[in-house]
C-alpha cells in the first residue's frame, strides 16, 4: 500500500484506553481535512475496536499493550490498523438481531463488530499467529459515509 505513516502507538490494556487512542488518532489526522462527520465516525469505530481488543484480545491485562497504527493509503483514504496479542476469536462474530435480544434469545452485547462495519468504508480482520488486526479505512471521496446509518 502507498501512503505515509501518520502515528503509530499503544495503549495499555485498561478500561478508557480507548479514549487514548481515540485522542491519538484524531490528533494524526487533524490535517487532513477530513469532515466533522467522517471523524466523528472514525473516532467511534477506533474506540470501539481498541475497546474490544483491550477486554476480547488481552482480557484488561495493563502489561499488554494494543498496537495501534495511522496512516493514509491511495491518495484521501485513512487506515487504522487495531492489533491486539489475543489471537483468532474462539467464536465467529453473530449479526446482532434486536428482536432476539429483547426476547433474551441472543445476548444483549454483540453489538460492536457490527457497530464498527457501518462507522467505516471498510472493516477487514486478520489474525497471524497471536496477533489480532482490525484493519479500519475511511475515504473521505466515497460519499459512502454520510448514507451508512
Amino acid at each position: 500500500m502507498t501512503g505515509r505513516r501518520l502515528a503509530a502507538f499503544g495503549v495499555p490494556s485498561v478500561p478508557g484506553g480507548e479514549r487514548t487512542a481515540i485522542e491519538q488518532v484524531q490528533s494524526a489526522v487533524a490535517g487532513l481535512g477530513l469532515s466533522r462527520e467522517t471523524l466523528d465516525r472514525l473516532a467511534t469505530a477506533v474506540g470501539e475496536t481498541v475497546m474490544n481488543a483491550i477486554e476480547h484480545g488481552h482480557h484488561n491485562r495493563a502489561d499488554l499493550l494494543v498496537d495501534v497504527v495511522v496512516r493514509t493509503s491511495d491518495g484521501d483514504r485513512v487506515v487504522v490498523e487495531v492489533t491486539d496479542q489475543g489471537g483468532a476469536p474462539t467464536n465467529g462474530p453473530v449479526e446482532p438481531d434486536l428482536l432476539l435480544k429483547l426476547s433474551g434469545e441472543q445476548s444483549p452485547r454483540g453489538w460492536g463488530l457490527f457497530l464498527i462495519r457501518h462507522m467505516v468504508d471498510e472493516m477487514t480482520v486478520e489474525t497471524v499467529g497471536t496477533e489480532h488486526t482490525v484493519r479500519l479505512v475511511v475515504d473521505p471521496a466515497s460519499g459512502r459515509q454520510e448514507e451508512k446509518l
